[in-house]
């Protein structure tokens, strides 16, 4: 069993940061590949961005050169560090840890607004 806590999450205006962490249980070099996924009202849930353990990323296209993910293997914490947030980006994110089984955090509250 694997549990994953998330933080950072908040209320940001257009063109603001935020960046969200996920801490697991674990010692993150056990798990196969950690990511973020994101789940606006209406919507099902999206991969936003992944990161396999020998460092390769994925990004979902509109994410793309605003969202960076990253992993501190000594804090077993991978983090999502979010520039130039849209509106669009509203949601509610969750962390996903995939080894034999997949394992999903809380969620994290994200809103972009004026």
């Amino acid at each position: 069993q694997v549990q994953l806590v998330e933080s950072g999450g908040g209320a940001v205006q257009p063109g603001g940061s935020l960046r969200l962490s996920c801490t697991a249980s674990i010692n993150i070099r056990s798990i196969d590949a950690m990511g973020w996924y994101r789940q606006a009202p209406g919507k099902q849930r999206e991969l936003v961005a992944s990161i396999f353990l020998g460092g390769t990323t994925n990004y979902e296209d509109s994410v793309k050169g605003r969202f960076t993910i990253s992993r501190d293997n000594a804090k077993n914490t991978v983090y999502l560090q979010m520039n130039s947030l849209k509106p669009e980006d509203t949601a509610v994110y969750y962390c996903n840890a995939r080894t034999s089984l997949v394992f999903w955090g809380q969620g994290t509250q994200v809103t972009v607004s004026s």
